[in-house]
């Protein structure tokens, strides 16, 4: 559904959330055949027409590869559909729970049911994976979905609508699609379950919306994630792995490292690693199709202001440009390193979500530690040492959404493990069993015995019942 501009989306987007509660009501949740079905259909959709939907983000980019949306997108959307069709079977079984001792024979049982009809606001930057992602848990759980895409990416939005009404139906899944007042029409129905990826900032706007009506929120936020270098680890190798990660996507990755920190005495050698890993994954970039460009003239231009300002205060910046190409005009930018810069200029304190990095000299394991510690809980944090000792030191001091070790981004691609952010990086989480148990009612059941104890304990109280208490209570 494409709700256009000068156009009050709010009438639209009622009729449709009303039909999808309207379905909800009359079935409670989908069958499991019906969850079966439509995971099928996403499958098929993202199996026949991966081509065109890699060349819409490809449009919408003004420049990504075709590989790296493949890689990034479709590869782990499909991952996230085998595993919930493999496992949806036993997520749905009722768990038996245990009775407390005074209450048998009665019996305890979980049964999961469907929320309703969940909400997903996909943003720009990866809008086909962050769309069947939380869709893939939602309707497993059994709930319909209705999905907001980016008006960042008007052409994948698009394409994936029409995808979607073709080969899924609009009973499980509806598409929408529209601007800055659709998204917020979008947040303000009453859905079930409302899910959100992308900026803290309009993070906080989303769970406003959300609560005038209770709707509880899954909110994926990003963050400034850090990546830290032990001394137990070649730093060419850490540079190597850490650069590969920030330079997907060019940066524009909610778990993306954000800055490095780099024991004091190896960071000429770390910036020499990371220059020569860049030059060889992309020994051109401006004409290059497997370097991505920023997505838009404003977020371009937020970079730059972010390069500027750094400059202007004294910190030392280091283009990595290894053709000794021209960007003027173009929408891609460099990697670039940056080091010396004061904690209060703007690339320290944003999320940067491009393909800057910031070098952070450290003395000891502790004071990285306090560095992490001392900011915003981050979506991500990366450890890169070879000594155990002091990757559990990191891991046991530290608080993040979640971890990679000796490697970036990974923990994301992990269908067993949960995904979410902590504190300004985000609520909730997804993923699997995970996603599946987030979007379900976990009903708690008690089925009482024939013979029931209980009744020993009703009125009329007396010196019976205290009797009874004492022991009880004993």
């Amino acid at each position: 559904m494409n709700l256009k501009d000068g156009i009050s989306p709010r009438p639209a987007l009622a009729e449709t959330f009303a039909r999808l509660r309207e379905r909800r009501d009359a079935t409670l949740g989908l069958s499991f055949g019906e969850r079966l079905a439509a995971l099928v259909a996403l499958e098929s959709l993202l199996r026949q027409h991966g081509a065109e939907l890699a060349a819409a983000v490809d449009r919408d980019f003004r420049g990504r590869a075709s590989a790296e949306t493949r890689l990034l997108e479709i590869f782990p959307a499909l991952e996230a559909i085998a595993h919930a069709r493999k496992h949806l079977r036993s997520w749905m079984v009722p768990r038996r729970a245990r009775t407390n001792f005074w209450f048998l024979p009665g019996r305890s049982r979980v049964v999961m049911q469907p929320l309703g009809v969940v909400g997903i606001v996909v943003p720009w930057n990866y809008p086909i994976y962050l769309a069947v992602g939380p869709a893939v848990s939602a309707i497993a759980a059994g709930n319909r979905v209705m999905v907001k895409m980016s008006e960042s990416a008007p052409a994948t939005g698009e394409l994936f609508a029409a995808l979607v009404a073709r080969h899924v139906g609009t009973d499980a899944m509806t598409v929408v699609n529209g601007d800055a007042e659709v998204a917020r029409a979008f947040t303000a129905l009453a859905f079930d379950h409302l899910v959100f990826t992308g900026s803290t900032e309009v993070g906080r706007h989303v769970m406003r919306a959300a609560a005038a009506n209770l709707t509880p929120v899954t909110l994926e936020l990003g963050g400034k994630s850090p990546a830290i270098v032990g001394r137990g680890m070649p730093v060419a190798e850490a540079a190597d792995r850490i650069l590969y990660g920030k330079c997907l996507n060019a940066g524009q990755t909610c778990v993306a490292p954000d800055y490095v920190l780099v024991p004091e005495e190896r960071m000429d050698e770390f910036a020499a690693a990371a220059s020569a890993t860049v030059a060889r994954l992309y020994p051109r970039l401006r004409d290059n199709p497997d370097y991505t460009a920023i997505i838009d003239a404003r977020h371009h231009g937020r970079l730059r202001g972010y390069l500027d300002e750094a400059r202007a205060r004294g910190a030392r910046v280091v283009e990595i440009n290894p053709a000794g190409e021209d960007f003027a005009g173009s929408p891609k930018l460099p990697p670039t390193l940056l080091s010396g810069v004061p904690e209060d200029a703007r690339v320290m304190r944003d999320e940067i979500f491009g393909p800057l990095l910031p070098l952070v000299p450290y003395r000891t394991l502790g004071e990285a530690i306090a560095y992490v510690n001392a900011r915003p809980r981050p979506l991500a944090l990366y450890v890169f040492d070879n000594d155990r000792a002091a990757v559990n030191q990191v891991l046991a001091r530290t608080i993040s959404g979640g971890v990679s070790v000796n490697e970036t981004i990974l923990h994301l691609a992990q269908d067993d493990l949960p995904f979410g952010g902590v504190g300004p990086s985000g609520m909730g989480e997804y993923h699997g069993r995970a996603g599946f148990e987030a979007f379900s009612k976990r009903k708690a059941i008690f089925y009482q015995s024939r013979f029931n104890g209980l009744k020993l304990f009703r009125p009329p109280y007396g010196a019976r019942f205290e009797r009874l208490l004492k022991f009880l209570v004993r």
